[in-house]
């Protein structure tokens, strides 16, 4: 059994399930200055309110196993990537607080709107730098003799902001707010939905203008990736990933244009994942190409066994309860439906 495999399959898991899930409630904080009243507001911030602290569980799950598991990507990253790491943190942070004071305030609730949308677009970008920086790669070097460190950062402060990086933030932007437009497509009624249709559609624009970018400039750019895609025929045996995901933007086109309930919600959450699935083929083995790969970069098998247990208690609590919270508040969200402390 490879443990490494294991814990690396632990830590895709999840961040896609961090992404599917805070995606569409910040989703909802970046459509929230747009929405068109302070009604229609309250009841679209009501309709994550009982999920949207929950569903930041799996971020915390992910970098505590990458911590644990694979300690040397977890040192290198942090070091190239400290600055977006800290605004997302601190924009998740201000969010959270904007959240809760937003429903207590009277005269300050404008405010706490905004903050609340701004929290949540800067987080949505902060991800989306990261995700640009690590396609790009990141200088790591080994550590010096004796010194007992396997790799170590060797770049700029700043390599991680490109004009890469930046379309890759505001693609995320988009592809979150296509996620919280559906959300709300799903879970509310009347003019809330109309409009939150419409938005999907400008929305699901972005997000594939933003695939599109990362699916032509990522072969070019790199060697490694277009090996991986286009050496030997690899096209053919992975052309369903684009298939795929061009059909899936079309029936999700097609759904929203008929005004369908719930199939938009779960055509975005697919086209998410073909994309998820499409950055995994372009980089594994690595974790921060192009040095740093899931075994090179591993715990010792001691530790890995530690964090196997560990998970085997946490995991399963983690799925329960996000599982029960959902069908627990399943189903339409009504206007004045209130959220009280």
């Amino acid at each position: 059994m490879d443990l490494t495999l294991i814990l690396a399959g632990v830590i895709v898991f999840g961040v896609g399930a961090y992404v599917i899930l805070d995606g569409f409630d910040l989703g909802v904080g970046i459509l929230f200055p747009f929405i068109p009243d302070d009604a229609m507001r309250d009841t679209a911030i009501n309709s994550i309110a009982p999920v949207w602290d929950g569903n930041e569980t799996w971020l915390i799950l992910g970098g505590a196993v990458l911590f644990a598991a694979f300690p040397v990507a977890y040192a290198v990253a942090l070091s190239a990537f400290y600055i977006p790491v800290m605004l997302l943190l601190f924009a998740l942070i201000f969010r959270g607080v904007a959240f809760e004071f937003r429903f207590k305030s009277r005269r300050s609730k404008h405010w706490w709107s905004r903050a609340f949308a701004g929290g949540s677009t800067l987080a949505a970008f902060a991800q989306g730098l990261l995700l640009g920086g690590v396609l790009e790669g990141v200088v790591a070097v080994p550590g010096p003799p004796g010194s007992g460190i396997a790799f170590e950062f060797a770049g700029g402060r700043f390599d991680w902001l490109t004009p890469f990086s930046v379309i890759t933030g505001l693609g995320v932007v988009g592809g979150y707010a296509l996620l919280g437009a559906t959300w709300l497509n799903m879970k509310t009624e009347g003019g809330l939905r109309d409009w939150s249709r419409q938005a999907a559609r400008r929305a699901l624009f972005v997000s594939l203008f933003a695939l599109a970018t990362v699916s032509v400039y990522t072969p070019l750019k790199f060697d490694d990736i277009a090996q991986r895609w286009f050496a030997d025929m690899h096209w053919l045996s992975l052309s369903p990933v684009p298939l795929a995901t061009a059909v899936v933007a079309f029936s999700l086109y097609r759904e929203l244009k008929a005004g369908s309930h719930y199939p938009p919600f779960f055509y975005a959450i697919a086209l998410f994942l073909l994309g998820y699935i499409g950055i995994g083929i372009s980089l594994w083995p690595h974790i921060l190409p192009p040095a740093l790969t899931v075994w090179n970069s591993a715990a010792p098998p001691q530790s890995q066994a530690f964090v196997l247990v560990a998970l085997a208690v946490t995991l399963p609590m983690v799925l329960i309860y996000t599982v029960y919270a959902y069908w627990v508040f399943r189903g339409k969200v009504q206007p004045g439906a209130g959220y009280t402390h």
